[in-house]
């Protein structure tokens, strides 16, 4: 990790909560906090009643400027936790115990570093800080996982020495690693600034009569998530969501409601033509029923058959008619010989980027939290991701995208 200096102009302005739990390693969360504060963002400081057996809340508050926060409510003062969720441009649990972990993990809120971190809408660091055993206790491992699929980002520990007097894993990460981990965050904020893009997600549903339809199992998680990752990086993102996708407050993201594939069709190509960057990552149905009945279809004796039609290819669609300073990016959910398909795909469809999605990898495919996908591009060597969340998944394919259109601009 870069060294932080504390000048880097990308933190300046930014609210940012330091919460801090019961573990030793709270000794050098006044020195982030300094760190923080110096490079110009606001910080507000929460502690466990844990916390203070460590850290005190006098050197907290001196170093933030801010009164240090201890519970939600002490008798006399409110301490708004679901405002200070709002007001945050990032949270930051440094250190984190295995305690606290926990409860993170499974939504416990009895303290108001709970609570905050249940009503923050920013992204959230957790920075553990344990011992070795601790650290790589099964239970810890899954309650990392779990805290990771509900897309918060995992500062690594580092190797030294513990408070145990052994030395090994588990030691919070350095308050310059940390600070640095923020700075490159809000200094990507800004890349994709003055760009518009255009996501789609989620299934589509091809109706047969007015109750039934053919449609598949997409959530349209994936695609929010890149929606997300796009708008966090200064795109103005417009996101064609089939049914079911549950919507994001996120600013810089407008939704355009569907249902079908032609209407998806229709309303991607309403706005294609002002977009630089398009992402397909819905589920489109590749057949449609020929006719769609007026009433319900009546259950009879014998057997039904459905005579189908392609829809229309959006994907395609938009390869044949892409300009120059457009990126397209296309989804491919493979079952067997998946670079093989998924490379057609990215010639065939005059695609920049195919992202490949496996359904023989674990944790992967529709209605995970988590994705682990490859990425294809023209004369480039395939790129294949971990099984991660899928809000890191977009995060890694949009830096991907700012990579390629970097390298179409020095070219």
């Amino acid at each position: 990790m870069a060294p932080f200096y504390g000048y880097i102009m990308s933190l300046k302005g930014k609210k940012i909560i330091v919460a801090v739990t019961g573990s030793i390693a709270a000794y050098k969360t006044p020195h982030f906090v300094r760190l923080l504060v110096k490079a110009g963002a606001e910080v507000q400081v929460l502690v466990t009643a844990a916390a203070t057996q460590f850290v005190s809340g006098l050197s907290l508050a001196t170093v933030s400027g801010r009164a240090v926060l201890a519970d939600v409510a002490d008798g006399s003062t409110w301490n708004n936790h679901v405002a200070l969720g709002l007001w945050a441009d990032a949270m930051v649990i440094a250190p984190c115990s295995a305690n606290t972990l926990g409860k993170l993990a499974h939504g416990l809120c009895d303290n108001i570093v709970c609570a905050v971190y249940l009503s923050a809408r920013c992204p959230v660091w957790v920075a553990p800080a344990m011992d070795e055993d601790m650290w790589k206790h099964a239970s810890t491992r899954a309650n990392v996982a779990r805290i990771q699929e509900y897309g918060n980002r995992l500062i690594p520990t580092e190797h030294g020495e513990l408070a145990s007097g052994l030395v090994g894993e588990g030691r919070m990460a350095e308050p310059e690693t940390m600070a640095a981990l923020l700075e490159a965050h809000f200094a990507q904020a800004g890349e994709l600034r003055g760009i518009n893009a255009v996501v789609t997600a989620g299934p589509t549903y091809e109706r047969i009569d007015p109750v039934r339809f053919i449609g598949n199992f997409s959530t349209g998680k994936m695609g929010v998530a890149l929606a997300e990752a796009l708008a966090a990086r200064g795109a103005a993102v417009t996101l064609v969501a089939g049914p079911g996708v549950q919507a994001t407050t996120a600013a810089g993201i407008a939704t355009v409601r569907t249902e079908s594939a032609q209407d998806m069709y229709h309303a991607v190509m309403a706005v294609e033509k002002d977009a630089s960057v398009l992402i397909l990552a819905a589920a489109v149905a590749d057949y449609r029923p020929d006719e769609v009945a007026m009433h319900k279809i009546k259950k009879h004796e014998g057997e039904m058959s459905l005579t189908l039609t392609r829809t229309t290819d959006i994907l395609g669609s938009l390869g044949k008619i892409k300009r120059p300073g457009q990126t397209l990016v296309g989804f491919a959910l493979e079952t067997n010989n998946e670079l093989e398909n998924a490379g057609k795909k990215l010639t065939g469809k005059h695609a920049d980027m195919i992202v490949l999605n496996s359904l023989q990898d674990a944790g992967a495919g529709f209605g995970h939290d988590t994705n682990k996908v490859t990425l294809l591009r023209h004369n480039a060597a395939p790129v294949a991701l971990p099984l991660q969340s899928k809000k890191e998944v977009a995060t890694a394919i949009v830096n991907h995208i700012i990579m390629m259109r970097n390298e179409q601009a020095d070219n």
